[in-house]
Parts: structure tokens; C-alpha cells; sequence
């Protein structure tokens, strides 16, 4: 999200609204203000927080946008009519010598990702985001936290630290050598500087890694991004001779190594439990 706000401030910043299309009717979350206040006036910059994408117009009104898990971005130059398989929105925008546009649009069957229309004293789903990475209140939050949590439920939690989700959220509890089915309460100084270093090393590759894509979400593919996260089943990327296991939950799986994480012990996987019986 950090990259793609980066690009679409270079695509956008200065160009007028023309119109907003709702194309996904349970895609906007927001009646007031309305869409239609937003036209003509200038975006004046595109953010990022945690994993929704700011875009600030000159009078002050903001839409933001989180894609979910399967949501996807597109710069259209020109913009197109069309209205593709789980579009959500169409914001076209006026530009010279021609229009462009960002298509909102989301694959599978969930329809999560969602836009909302917010003044400039309403948050919105902004409000109570935990602590980014690289900041003062992350670090101390590391080093502080007596959180008995899994640490992979606090790395995803975006109410506890914002931005890291559980792709990263496994390459960086893989590089820190630490379970995922530890915690924070029960790390010892030296293993929180360890989970600090993996955040900042891991997040800072990967910002490197997506600033080379170009367009939005689905110009390229960048694959081999992860480190150890679906790839279950291949050899451990460390020396340790080992292959990566999983643990299953309803809607998603989380990769570690055994031997690197959590002392040669395999975690407890209740969809391959049940398999088993």
C-alpha cells in the first residue's frame, strides 16, 4: 500500500474529480457526505494508513479505500466504461491531454473491499489503528507489551500494529526465529530486538521490492516476494535442513519452520486434526 500510494500521488495529485461510478452497491460505506461533493476539487495528496489508501481533496473531504484480501487496484489512461466482475468503483479524474481513472475491483466471492466519504474531522475505520512500523510508538510498543496474545494474531491485528498483515507477518516472525504461537509478554529483551530488527529488515526489502511495479495492483506480478510465507512444503530458506509446515485457519494458513521457530515442534493444526480422525 505504501508503494502503490506513492505511485498514485505521482499518477493523481492536482487532478480534479469528474465522477464517481459505484459499481459494487455494499462497496460504499459512507452516506454522508455525499460522493458528488467531491467533484471538480483537486486531490492534494495520496496517503496511506495501516492498509487503506487516503486520498485528500483541496477543500478537505477524503475518500478512503481498503481493497481487503483480494482487492485490486487499476490506473486507467483512458478511463474505460466497462464493468468488470466484481468491480467495486470508478473514480475518473480529469487530466491533460486526457482522463484518468482508478478501478476498484475485487476477485473471489467475499466482497470486502469497501471506500468510505469522510470530512476532515471523521476518521472513519482510520480511527484506532495501533502503531506503524519505523516509529517511536512501535518500538516502544515491542519493547513494552506484556500482551499474551499469539504473536502472529498481534502482527495481524491492524487495532495493535498497523500495516504488517500475516504475509509479512510470517517472513518476519521467520527472520526473528520466534514461534508465531508465542508472545509478546514472554519474549526476553534480546528477542524483542530481534522482532524489531525483523520488522524494519523484512518491511524495508519489501517496500524496496514493490516500488519497482509500475501502474496499479495488476500491471505485473511480483512473485517470490515472500521469504517463507505459502510456501509450505519447501525447504526451510536457512541452512537448517528443514521444510516448512502450516497451520490452517478457517480462512487463511500461516507458514513457519519448525526447526528455525519453534524447536523442532510441529503446531497444533485443528483442520488437519479433524482430517485425520
Amino acid at each position: 500500500m505504501q508503494a502503490l500510494s506513492e505511485r498514485l500521488t505521482e499518477s493523481l495529485v492536482g487532478r480534479k474529480l469528474r465522477e464517481t461510478r459505484l459499481l459494487g452497491f455494499s462497496s460504499l460505506k459512507t452516506v454522508s457526505p455525499e460522493p458528488a461533493e467531491l467533484l471538480g476539487h483537486a486531490v492534494m495528496s495520496v496517503t496511506r494508513r495501516a492498509k487503506y489508501l487516503v486520498f485528500t481533496f483541496d477543500h478537505g473531504l477524503r475518500i478512503v479505500v481498503h481493497l481487503s484480501q483480494a482487492g485490486r487496484l487499476d490506473i486507467e489512461e483512458p478511463p474505460k466504461m466497462t464493468r468488470p466482475k466484481g468491480a467495486a468503483a470508478r473514480f475518473t479524474f480529469e487530466g491533460d491531454p486526457r482522463d484518468r481513472a482508478i478501478l476498484i475491483r475485487e476477485f473471489g466471492t467475499h466482497r470486502k473491499a469497501a471506500w468510505w466519504v469522510l470530512g476532515a474531522d471523521d476518521d472513519g475505520p482510520l480511527e484506532g489503528l495501533g502503531p506503524e512500523p519505523f516509529t517511536d510508538e512501535f518500538t516502544r510498543l515491542i519493547r513494552t507489551s506484556t500482551s499474551n496474545r499469539r504473536l502472529h494474531s498481534d502482527l495481524r491485528d491492524q487495532h495493535v500494529m498497523a500495516g504488517i498483515g500475516r504475509g509479512w507477518g510470517d517472513d518476519i516472525l521467520h527472520r526473528a526465529r520466534l514461534s508465531p504461537f508465542g508472545n509478546l509478554g514472554s519474549l526476553g529483551d534480546i528477542e524483542r530486538e530481534r522482532l524489531i530488527e525483523a520488522v524494519d529488515t523484512v518491511l524495508d526489502q519489501a517496500l524496496a521490492l514493490e516500488r519497482t511495479r509500475k501502474g496499479g495492483l495488476s500491471e505485473s506480478s511480483l512473485s517470490g516476494r515472500f521469504a517463507v510465507h505459502g510456501r509450505f512444503g519447501e525447504p526451510c530458506p536457512l541452512p537448517c535442513g528443514d521444510t516448512l509446515a502450516r497451520v490452517s485457519f478457517e480462512s487463511y494458513e500461516m507458514t513457519y519452520c519448525p526447526r528455525c521457530q519453534t524447536k523442532g515442534k510441529i503446531l497444533a493444526d485443528r483442520r488437519m486434526s479433524r482430517l485425520l480422525k
